[in-house]
């Protein structure tokens, strides 16, 4: 697996901030990624109403990648709520379907319905 310290890509939009994860998420950066995804809510805190964790471009990813969305979940301000973005058909969606985590954070099938959620 290659390592990624960092989401891809950051889009700031009014009262959302989405991050663009990596095509491949395990034990190499799930960490790092969860580091930097509330990193990245604590520098807009006071302004971020909605984290996105878009999953869409991400080929690989084993039990991991589930726990990075429940410890950014449960590592959030109250205030701000976490969607993921994460296709139907694609490997994440299942992950977080069998590990159960789609029951605590809402799961869309592409990126404008998580926007209009």
């Amino acid at each position: 697996m290659t390592p990624f310290s960092a989401p891809c890509r950051v889009l700031d939009l009014p009262g959302h901030t989405v991050l663009v994860l990596p095509s491949e998420i395990d034990l190499s950066n799930a960490p790092a990624l969860c580091a930097d995804a509330l990193a990245c809510a604590q520098d807009r805190a006071g302004r971020l109403e909605i984290l996105v964790l878009d999953l869409t471009r991400t080929d690989f990813m084993d039990s991991q990648g589930a726990r990075l969305v429940e410890d950014v979940r449960r590592g959030l301000p109250p205030d701000v709520r976490l969607l993921v973005v994460a296709a139907p058909d694609g490997v994440p969606y299942r992950v977080l379907e069998l590990t159960g985590v789609r029951r605590d954070v809402p799961v869309h099938g592409d990126l404008t319905g998580a926007l209009r959620a």
